[in-house]
């Protein structure tokens, strides 16, 4: 067992600072996990940039892979891992007892929920050590731990989350099967990965689209994993070019756009009466000018929202990852160490064109720290 373990913990918006931690007590319930990789997405430099900061210090990081280096004897059982797998750490907890939990809808938990999301919870809460910007991980006795396929590189592993996100959002939930036509709005991370997750289920056709100059790298990416036609919204109608393409509507509609909430308005023209619409995520938005209610009864438009992804979710995205059907592995990507990773966040959340499609932080290796 390590003598300190190293964090980067956000201490207020645009300021994270390193701190050591001592090794956390464990007992016959909890664990303890090596960091290799953690993700970044929307919500780490939303937290970076102080509009998702909860007003108190914290070690970030909710898309942890990592090697299991301790863990009790139940927890290992109620895990189903051993000690030296290499696993993905669930945002969620779950205490597997409520009626939440029982029915499959962990993230409304009734112990847990979002209150205490791995990569939100505050550092005065022992051990501190709840994010993965840092050497190690705790792992609480509700954690949900995923194998991680064999010959999966933790950093390409990292995309379980967004790729399970595709997953529960562009074909579980809105039951995408085959030959429906999709829109992917949005070319982030997670509309490649809806993408991907509809062309998986059957989907005949899948358009996304993007806004100008700073989604025109993405749209090329969407080409190059699948996607039927791709629309840049500033110069081309969408609704006009799905008509030209396929002669009708879409039967799914996957809206994972960030901070466009006139998104939404463009998803209902572009859903076929008695189609879907998802709504994904948090998107940080107001009040909808233009939005009429009775375009939802006229269509009789389905929509859902989204929040989270579920295990079932992550273990599918595993399965499409080890199976090399798509280039994930050559994705634009930026692996950053401890000392880069606020610059990163700051070119995430300006919109820069050349801000990375993927970004992962990888802390100090074992033999770095004592």
């Amino acid at each position: 067992m390590m003598s300190s373990a190293k964090a980067l913990v956000l201490v207020e918006p645009g300021r994270l600072e390193e701190r050591e931690f001592p090794p956390p007590d464990l007992g016959e319930e909890d664990g303890l996990l090596q960091v290799e990789a953690c993700g970044l997405c929307g919500t780490d430099h939303e937290q970076f940039s102080g509009a998702l900061h909860p007003g108190y210090a914290f070690v970030p990081g909710h898309e942890t892979v990592g090697v299991v280096v301790a863990a009790g004897r139940k927890a290992a059982e109620r895990w189903g891992v051993e000690v030296g797998q290499r696993v993905a750490v669930e945002v969620f907890q779950s205490c597997r007892r409520c009626d939440e939990c029982e029915q499959g809808r962990y993230r409304f938990c009734r112990e847990h929920g979002i209150a205490d999301m791995y990569g939100f919870v505050s550092v005065d809460r022992e051990p501190g050590l709840w994010g993965g910007y840092s050497t190690h991980q705790y792992l609480a006795p509700d954690s949900m731990l995923l194998p991680v396929p064999d010959g999966l590189d933790p950093v390409t592993a990292t995309l379980f989350n967004p790729l399970g996100a595709g997953v529960r959002w562009a074909s579980r939930l809105p039951q995408t099967g085959s030959g429906n036509v999709v829109a992917v709005l949005g070319p982030g991370i997670r509309g490649i990965c809806s993408l991907v997750a509809a062309k998986e289920a059957g989907a005949e056709f899948v358009m996304v689209t993007g806004l100008g100059e700073t989604d025109r790298l993405r749209l090329e990416v969407a080409r190059e994993f699948g996607a039927d036609v791709v629309v840049d919204v500033s110069g081309e109608d969408p609704v006009t070019v799905l008509h030209r393409e396929v002669g009708s509507l879409a039967d799914v509609v996957v809206d994972v756009t960030a901070k466009a909430p006139r998104a939404f308005l463009q998803a209902l023209d572009l859903v076929k009466p008695g189609g879907t619409v998802v709504v994904a995520g948090t998107r940080a938005s107001g009040p909808l000018e233009g939005f009429d209610p009775d375009l939802l009864v006229f269509k009789e438009i389905r929509v859902l929202g989204a929040l989270g992804v579920d295990a079932d979710s992550y273990l599918a995205a595993f399965e499409i990852l080890a199976s090399g059907r798509y280039p994930f592995e050559d994705l634009p990507r930026r692996v950053v160490g401890f000392g880069e990773l606020g610059g990163l966040l700051e070119a995430m959340a300006s919109g820069d064109p050349q801000r990375p499609l993927h970004a992962v932080v990888r802390p100090p290796g074992k033999d770095e720290f004592a």
